[in-house]
């Protein structure tokens, strides 16, 4: 009889790597620390460094796993046939809430007047490190970070809402806004017949009282437990932004009507629904007839944080590969010894050296836009221009990193699969590749001379 735990004659492991975890995320990217210091010479690299250790922990790669095998459910109705329109988590997802909010990954960028304070690269590198974990959570996490911009333009709204979008209290229940000890803030832009192009949006909005009767649907409504929700719709003045909160100010149930839960790619920890708006309260953001402009203050945080999470993407693939390539031995000699495996290998060091350079030079570009006219060009030129290429490249990236491994990277029980179908979501998100080149030939027009 063979003992629990132990092996039969002729099965011991061999030539195995072992598992890539309880490692320092930080502490051992040093392009990242590199990128940290160029950029912020006031960063506390060792707070990074405890946070790097924290994230690159064995429970939290397990976290991972299980917030990812274990799939949001919507919960339509209750026991008596009421309408819920709930979703329901895994623990681990809220644990992932819970952690990045308490570091305010979220808000940390916001002064308590809605100012931006100065704290992009550093937040930016956490960012970073918590992409190459868990990427789902990530959803309402920059959204919320980047609707307070467009907020920005209805200083009553802002004010009422900012201190509990500030809060580092993780809050999942469902009850009204203002009795929640912290808020998240997500999106619902896209329809079916436009996508991208919101100027087909046929969502409709007419003055209710103090604020907007909303009815229509919305293909892609992200983050549906978040508790208020930046809107397009289209008002007697036109295409205009809206935030519709999941309670009215009365504290009934808004009308958001969940239809279904999107079957991904990938992001599977990450509810993304279908919404039918059925006269849904909502607060108008900006004057009617300018919600592209009002959204745009938004996109930009919302592109970077798309890049500078591939780029951390990027980051663990490459991690991974040369983990298993360091123990693996073929012909004679580990893996990463062998010269086409070192090129592969160098190749791939150096892209994603460059992409942290870039990403954590951006941060520091949106860091100083507000006082600095040179800087706000450069971002509003490069974001787009990042986003487009760091997103694009990371799916390939991946594939890459993932043949290093061979069929170790293959199979489920690993994270590469995982990470394989995450990668092509930033990509989309926010904008596919033509978009972007719009927005780049259009920051050349608006900025060529600077």
């Amino acid at each position: 009889m063979i003992a629990p735990g132990t092996r039969a004659p002729g099965t011991e492991l061999a030539n195995q790597s072992p598992p890539y975890e309880d490692v320092d995320l930080f502490g051992n990217d040093r392009p990242l620390r590199d990128a940290v210091a160029a950029n912020d010479s006031g960063a506390d690299l060792a707070v990074l460094a405890v946070f790097g250790k924290r994230w690159g922990s064995a429970e939290m790669f397990e976290e991972a796993r299980l917030a990812n095998e274990n799939v949001p459910k919507l919960r339509t109705f209750d026991s008596k046939g009421f309408r819920r329109d709930t979703v329901e988590f895994h623990p681990a997802y809220h644990r992932f809430m819970t952690e990045s909010m308490a570091e305010g990954i979220h808000c940390s960028m916001w002064g308590e007047d809605g100012s931006h304070a100065p704290t992009e690269v550093t937040r930016g590198a956490r960012f970073y490190i918590t992409n190459q974990i868990e990427a789902g959570h990530n959803c309402p996490i920059t959204m919320t970070r980047a609707c307070v911009a467009a907020l920005a333009v209805e200083p009553e709204v802002l004010r009422r809402l900012l201190p509990k979008i500030r809060s580092r209290t993780y809050d999942k229940s469902f009850r009204p806004w203002w009795e929640k000890a912290g808020i998240t803030l997500g999106m619902g832009m896209t329809e079916k017949q436009g996508g991208t192009d919101v100027r087909a949006n046929t969502t409709r909005a007419v003055p209710a009282g103090d604020g907007y009767a909303i009815s229509g649907h919305k293909w892609f409504f992200s983050a549906p437990m978040c508790d208020a929700f930046l809107v397009l719709a289209q008002a007697p003045g036109g295409l205009t932004c809206f935030l519709v909160p999941r309670f009215r100010p009365d504290g009934s149930v808004n009308g958001l009507q969940l239809q279904r839960l999107k079957d991904k790619l990938g992001n599977r920890s990450n509810a993304s629904s279908e919404v039918e708006f059925v006269e849904a309260f909502g607060w108008r953001v900006g004057e009617e007839g300018r919600g592209v402009r009002t959204i745009i203050e938004m996109v930009q945080l919302t592109r970077l944080d798309c890049a500078i999470a591939s780029a951390g993407f990027m980051r663990v693939a490459l991690a991974q590969a040369m983990h298993h390539t360091r123990y693996r031995r073929v012909f004679q000699r580990k893996l990463a010894d062998q010269p086409m495996m070192r090129s592969v290998l160098a190749d791939c060091a150096l892209e994603v050296e460059g992409a942290v350079a870039l990403v954590m030079r951006l941060c520091r570009a949106v860091d100083r836009a507000g006082e600095d006219q040179r800087e706000a060009a450069r971002a509003r030129l490069l974001i787009p221009a990042a986003k487009y290429f760091i997103c694009k490249a990371a799916p390939r990236f991946i594939y890459e990193a993932l043949e290093c491994m061979g069929g170790n990277g293959y199979v489920e029980e690993g994270m590469m699969a995982r990470l394989y179908r995450e990668a092509p979501l930033n990509a989309i998100w926010e904008g596919s590749g033509n978009v972007m080149c719009l927005d780049v030939l259009r920051a050349l027009s608006r900025d060529g001379g600077i």
